[in-house]
Parts: C-alpha cells; sequence; structure tokens
C-alpha cells in the first residue's frame, strides 16, 4: 500500500508550530491565504488538506464550536469547490456534521470526506452515529485526555499493548454503531497523554497498528519529543527541545511567539522526514505533516527501495 501524505492546515491563532499563519488581521480566517497554502501543499504532493479550527496542543484552551467553524468552514467551502481531498480536524460531532453538510452542498461524495478525531476515549459520544450514518471516513487518535489533562495521563503498565487495547476499544464503539472497518483510520496519538519517551516507543512499535487490519495514519510532525535530535534553527521557530506548549511534551504551555514565514524551513522538518521514511516502511496508510515535500522526498524513497 502506498503511503499518502497529509498537509497540515491550521486556521487556529495558537497552534504550536503555525498558529496565526492564516489571520487577516482582524481576527478571522484569510480565506484567500490559506486555499493558496492547500493549493501549494497538493502541488507538493500532498493527497489531502487537514484543516482545523482548534488548537489541540497541550494547555490550550478550548475554542467554542461556532468559533471553530467559522474559522474553517469558509475555507472548506472553497477547497471542495477546487477539487482537493479534505480532512477536518474535530473532536466535535456538531462541526463534523457542518463540514459534511458543506461536502454535500458542494457535490462531494460525504464518504471521501475524513474527520479526524483527536478527543481519544473523551470522544463525543454523538461522533459513532454521525460516522455510521454519513458514510464519512474517521481517524481515530489514542488520547486519554484533553489539551488540559493529557500530560498528566501518561501511566501505562505496558505502553504498546494499553494504547493498543484503548485504541480498538475505541474502535469498537464505532463498529457498534454500525460503522464499516473500512471507513476506520486508525491513529497511535503521538504526542498525546504520552512522554517523549514512550512516543519513541511508539514508533518502534508501529508496525503492531498496521496489523490491526485498519488504514493507519502517523502524525509526529515538528512535535516535542523531535527536539532531542533536532539541530536548532533560527527561522523564527521555538527551539526549546523541551518546550511545554508543544504536543509530545509533558505539560502546558503557550505557543510560540510569531509564525513561521511561508515556506520557512523548521528545525524538526529534517527529524520529521527521517520519522515519515520509517512510518512508510513500518507500513501506515498516511503521514500526516507540515513539510510536504520532505515527507514526499522521504516516502517516495521507501517506495523505490521497495520496488
Amino acid at each position: 500500500m502506498r503511503t499518502s501524505i497529509m498537509g497540515i492546515l491550521n486556521l487556529t491563532p495558537d497552534s504550536f508550530s503555525d498558529g496565526g499563519r492564516f489571520d487577516d488581521g482582524a481576527g478571522s480566517p484569510d480565506v484567500v491565504a490559506a486555499v493558496t497554502e492547500a493549493m501549494r501543499m497538493t502541488q507538493d504532493g500532498a493527497e489531502i488538506i487537514d484543516v482545523g479550527g482548534e488548537s489541540t496542543r497541550p494547555g490550550a484552551q478550548p475554542t467554542a464550536v461556532e468559533e471553530e467553524q467559522r474559522r474553517i468552514l469558509p475555507v472548506l467551502s472553497e477547497l471542495f469547490g477546487c477539487g482537493i481531498r479534505v480532512s477536518v480536524d474535530t473532536r466535535r460531532a456538531a462541526t463534523a456534521l457542518a463540514a459534511l453538510k458543506s461536502a454535500d452542498q458542494a457535490g462531494v461524495d460525504p464518504r471521501e470526506l475524513i474527520i479526524n478525531d483527536v478527543s481519544g476515549l473523551l470522544t463525543d459520544p454523538a461522533m459513532p452515529d454521525l460516522i455510521a450514518e454519513t458514510g464519512a471516513q474517521i481517524v481515530i487518535t489514542h488520547n486519554r485526555g484533553d489539551s488540559q489533562t493529557m500530560g498528566s495521563l501518561t501511566g501505562y503498565d505496558s505502553l504498546l499493548e494499553d494504547v493498543i487495547q484503548e485504541l480498538t476499544g475505541l474502535r469498537d464503539r464505532y463498529l457498534a454503531a454500525g460503522a464499516r472497518r473500512e471507513q476506520i483510520i486508525l491513529d497511535p496519538g503521538i504526542g498525546f497523554s504520552k512522554t517523549h519517551e514512550q512516543n519513541w516507543e511508539l514508533v518502534r512499535g508501529l508496525e503492531s497498528f498496521v496489523r490491526l487490519g485498519h488504514r493507519v495514519l502517523f502524525g509526529a510532525s515538528r512535535k516535542g519529543f523531535l527536539g532531542s535530535v533536532s539541530t536548532p534553527g533560527t527561522s523564527g521557530s521555538r527551539t526549546d527541545a523541551s518546550a511545554a506548549g508543544e504536543p509530545g511534551a509533558a505539560g502546558t504551555g503557550a505557543p510560540r511567539s510569531g509564525a513561521a514565514a511561508f515556506g520557512a524551513a523548521h528545525p524538526r522538518d529534517a527529524a520529521t522526514a527521517v520519522l515519515s521514511a520509517v512510518a512508510a516502511e513500518a507500513g501506515v496508510w498516511g503521514i500526516r505533516v507540515h513539510d510536504v515535500q520532505g515527507s514526499r522526498d522521504a516516502v517516495q524513497v521507501i517506495s523505490k527501495l521497495r520496488s
């Protein structure tokens, strides 16, 4: 199975790596800038664009569902009109439903839409039924808490076994609601309720998730645990290897001040690309990244080695 690249499009003011990139200066999303970036990522090799309107970094404050939808729906409408395949990063069934309605209005088959839900054990009770009823695809992510609590929920008896057990338990809720196996994508939840070392342990165990028989999404792009293997840069990005405001670090904190310029290199992009190759070799279905080109090249190297 060829590994797909999912490009990240955060329409938030406070995401850990790229918050504020698409703010129009008046508190609203700059739709033209966001769509332009999505098109650039597809030209670089992204097959899916993951659109989010709420930061889920450790310490982030919840975003009202109305605000989340205000941020993402105008951009989704344009992306659907451009024929770009979309994933919607949301933990709210109401937002997922609004995105599905937008897709339907644009003539997009709801079965083509992916809902990327990182809520884990706090899954919205309405989400499994919505997925079963609409036929949309769902990314089920392992996570034990929300942005305020996940850093304190890292105790496991046996990390790999516990994560798989909890993740398949979530999957079973969707199957019980009537969702089909082919709708389901599993994500081990790198950076969510995990310490730095636990993240590395899950990377080493990726094949165990692939063997569960579902598509697997891997998302480690620029996360805090990569700071231990990355050379600090000066491109306007925060370089503290233990930065608490970033997924992959236990604790809480604010996002970096200022967003990196469009196309600017991030000090963790090289490490991210290496992990993209590792994940592709393990057989994952998709890789969610900020820097599409670097991970696309890494995945293509693995593909050449296999051919």
